[in-house]
């Protein structure tokens, strides 16, 4: 899907970072895990006006390594109407063959192992991983769909004995809070008790993501420099 976004309000604390990321007059577009569309479309509204997102299918997570043709086929369609092109996603299990391709294709993207790092910062990842190496990460993205995405996407509701393993490493459920939605609070606690995992949660808004997005484009820039 293409989201072609317009001049809007902005979310409160990622003003600064969301001007750094299109501060460049350029037609740009951003290529995106559906995963964080919600989050990449609220970033392409300001007082700037903003850029263009397509995002490819989260359930690709599953299938990693079909992820780096996915994308290069969205460049490649869309290269010849945008001046600048950018990938928000992280390795994602590709195991560096995204980074390969994006290289041939001389397109950036943002750093980063995968989403998490990207909400929270990779330190933060780190001491939390430290603290406790069985956390299970969920983001607003994974708390709306849970049941979609993990539970039947993992056939838990039909072999419900899998979940040990699938989760018998695990010892707390971290949610990764992009918004202050109880709604999504309480969907990202019902998850935790349905794994019997213990629950936390961890705020981090969209300050990362806008971050992110701003380093890609000055590589981007940098490269074409």
């Amino acid at each position: 899907m293409l989201i072609t976004t317009a001049p809007g309000a902005d979310h409160p604390g990622t003003e600064r970072a969301f001007q750094r990321a299109v501060a460049a007059p350029r037609k740009a577009l951003v290529i995106a895990c559906g995963a964080l569309a919600r989050e990449v479309v609220a970033l392409s509204r300001g007082p700037l006006g903003g850029f263009d997102v397509t995002c490819l299918p989260a359930q690709l997570h599953n299938r990693p390594e079909r992820i780096p043709e996915a994308i290069r086929r969205k460049i490649r369609a869309n290269r010849a109407r945008y001046d600048e092109i950018l990938v928000l996603y992280g390795d994602c299990g590709t195991g560096g063959a995204l980074d390969a391709m994006l290289a041939e294709e001389k397109v950036a993207r943002i750093v980063g192992p995968h989403c998490y790092a990207l909400y929270a910062g990779e330190a933060a990842i780190a001491a939390m991983m430290e603290e406790e190496p069985g956390s299970f990460f969920v983001t607003d993205f994974l708390a709306r769909h849970f049941d979609r995405l993990v539970i039947h996407g993992l056939g838990l509701d039909r072999f419900p004995q899998l979940r040990n393993d699938y989760f018998g490493a695990y010892k707390r459920l971290v949610y990764l809070a992009q918004t202050d939605d109880p709604g999504l609070t309480a969907l990202a606690e019902a998850a935790a008790a349905r794994l019997g995992l213990a629950f936390e949660r961890r705020y981090t808004g969209l300050s990362g993501v806008a971050d992110s997005l701003a380093t890609a484009r000055r590589k981007g820039q940098g490269a074409r420099g």
